[in-house]
């Protein structure tokens, strides 16, 4: 594949040595590169990469123009409907509860799942009554293991549910809710969930504008644009959720023992919110497998990364890095991110893209 980014410092030989000393080079240092892993013509978000090295992409209905909601990604750049054509055949007289209403994000677990998150806010209309699920799919046999069904009490009809992670030892899932502005935590073992932090400053918009090429991001009517809750992630070592505003620039966290406790009403979990660091705007997190959090800086056409030495540092920035939407790391290390371009509108010029970064 080609590589499009490549930072390269050329060893430099010291001059002005004593005769008898050798000449010293220094190590050829290279940075993060960019390749290309896959192209599409419509407007994708979610990216999801197995243990087995199987990759995984979703496309929110967000237009009338969506003959598919999720796909495996195959290596020769083909798209597959998955896990089959009848989960992705969804109309307005399907039945909700087994197709794909609108996807928001598919993330794939440690222990080989696939997870598929639907809001099932069809162009934004609305929740359709019954379609908002978290999709347990096994890869191995392309069967779905178990669907989790949210009610109005935790996606009310206004809710974009957008982001999730697993987390198998304390068998719980944390979801963002980025037109509600709050948390759900999902208790795997009973199928029950808990609507959290609904319109905590940690959750909400912060009163900021996203400027892209000196363009402010604003509404039609010239009011800024408003996303609450969106990225999140797990750092499973440590036990911790980490999670963002759309339209926001700090970074926060929370132990995950304490959103699963169910006895914590949201004036204690206020209380345990730390707020970690100034990030800038992000559509999506990702835990780095040690001690870091990946943040799509989308204002920069970049990848940053949050640890708690370095404080936030970029890793790559470049023009291919248009929205940087979603994150997954692959089992050789690499970063996978899709590029949903959503502030160049809905014909951009450029493809839309799954990016694969190594070297970080």
């Amino acid at each position: 594949m080609k590589i499009t980014h490549l930072l390269l410092i050329v060893a430099v030989a010291l001059t002005g040595c004593a005769a008898h000393e050798p000449e010293v080079a220094e190590t050829a240092v290279i940075g993060p590169t960019i390749e290309v892993f896959a192209e599409s013509d419509r407007q994708w978000t979610g990216v999801a990469v197995t243990p087995e090295d199987r990759v995984f992409a979703n496309y929110p209905r967000w237009s009338l123009e969506v003959p598919v909601s999720v796909v495996e990604v195959r290596k020769d750049g083909t798209l597959a409907p998955y896990p089959d054509e009848a989960w992705n055949s969804w109309s307005p007289d399907a039945d909700p509860t087994a197709t794909f209403v609108c996807v928001q994000s598919v993330v794939a677990d440690d222990r080989g799942f696939l997870w598929v998150l639907d809001p099932a806010n069809a162009w934004f209309q609305g929740v359709v009554p019954g379609g908002a699920k978290l999709v347990q799919i096994d890869p191995s046999t392309g069967m779905v293991v178990r669907t989790v069904f949210f009610d109005e009490d935790i996606a009310p009809t206004v809710s974009y549910l957008n982001d999730v992670r697993i987390d198998h030892e304390y068998q719980a899932a944390y979801i963002t809710d980025s037109a509600g502005s709050a948390l759900v935590v999902v208790d795997l073992n009973t199928g029950t969930s808990r609507r959290v932090l609904e319109d905590h400053p940690s959750t909400a918009a912060e009163e900021t504008t996203l400027v892209f090429g000196g363009e402010q991001w604003l509404m039609p009517d010239g009011s800024p644009r408003q996303v609450h809750a969106d990225g999140i992630a797990y750092d499973r070592t440590n036990d911790f959720v980490y999670y963002q505003a759309l339209t926001g620039r700090r970074l926060y966290r929370l132990a995950g023992s304490a959103l699963r406790d169910p006895s914590l009403d949201d004036d204690a979990l206020a209380a345990l919110v730390e707020t970690i660091a100034e990030s800038g705007p992000s559509d999506g997190l990702l835990w780095d497998g040690a001690d870091g959090i990946f943040i799509s800086a989308i204002e920069d056409d970049a990848v940053k990364r949050w640890s708690p030495k370095a404080g936030v540092e970029i890793v790559i920035q470049d023009p291919q890095i248009a929205w940087p939407d979603s994150f997954a790391l692959g089992p050789d290390g690499g970063l996978y991110v899709t590029t949903s371009q959503i502030h160049r509108g809905p014909n951009p010029v450029e493809p839309y893209r799954i990016l694969r970064i190594t070297g970080w």
